[in-house]
């Protein structure tokens, strides 16, 4: 399956170069003309790379990828027309991965996603048993490492069977899951075959993740089969 790429750039005619170089070297290539929109489609279908220029309007390059590291860890190559050596290191201590000034040739350009790209690859078969560490879904963050949940970069506290159970609902949005299934795949024996203290610790994780408790969004009851936890509030 081919990479994908997103520009986030208002250069139109840069755009239009780069898709057509680099998406002819077997990549899916997409773009957004400003950083606002292009958060946003991040957030809902984050890609394997990204190309950010520096200069754009309303929310900068360096706004942007601070924003975007807030949340994720995706490969970010940074444009710019700016020649400042400083602003070069500013871009990589707040997180960019590789650094470009305009003007440049489109295939040094592809060279240098191939080798982020295969960096990324080496050091996820080196650490193939920590590929799921960090789940996110919307704004919730779960951290199995470190065993955090945040929502809305706020730390909640969570007890392990809350964890537990939270990490599950997370692996699997959108999906009706009985209340069986969920003790099954939490691997907890916290709880008693056949009482109801499963429902006890929902509604815990409610109480604590739900912006509103009482009329939660983000774990649904399914009357008569259990529990689904819903992406994209």
């Amino acid at each position: 399956m081919p990479k994908n790429i997103l520009i986030i750039d208002d250069d139109i005619k840069l755009i239009e170069l780069l898709s057509e170089y680099i998406g002819g070297n077997q990549f899916e290539v997409s773009y957004m003309l400003d950083g606002v929109n292009a958060l946003d489609r991040i957030k809902r279908h984050p890609p394997d790379l990204i190309i950010l220029d520096y200069m754009m309007p309303g929310k900068d390059g360096l706004e942007v990828l601070r924003d975007i590291r807030t949340h994720h860890d995706i490969p970010i190559i940074m444009l710019t027309a700016k020649g400042d050596e400083t602003d070069r290191i500013v871009g990589l201590e707040l997180g960019a991965d590789d650094y470009l000034p305009k003007p440049f040739n489109p295939r040094e350009l592809l060279a240098r996603i191939k080798a982020i790209l295969r960096r990324g690859v080496t050091t996820t078969a080196k650490n193939t048993q920590d590929k799921d560490l960090v789940i996110q879904v919307d704004d919730l963050i779960l951290n199995k490492a470190a065993h955090t949940i945040k929502a809305d970069e706020k730390v909640i506290d969570l007890s392990t069977t809350e964890f537990k159970i939270l990490e599950v609902l997370m692996k699997n949005p959108n999906r009706i899951l009985s209340r069986d299934q969920i003790m099954t795949m939490a691997q907890g024996r916290d709880f008693m075959a056949f009482d109801r203290s499963i429902d006890i610790h929902i509604s815990k994780l409610r109480s604590k993740i739900e912006p509103v408790p009482a009329s939660p969004k983000r774990i649904k009851t399914i009357w008569g089969t259990g529990y689904m936890f819903v992406e994209s509030l």
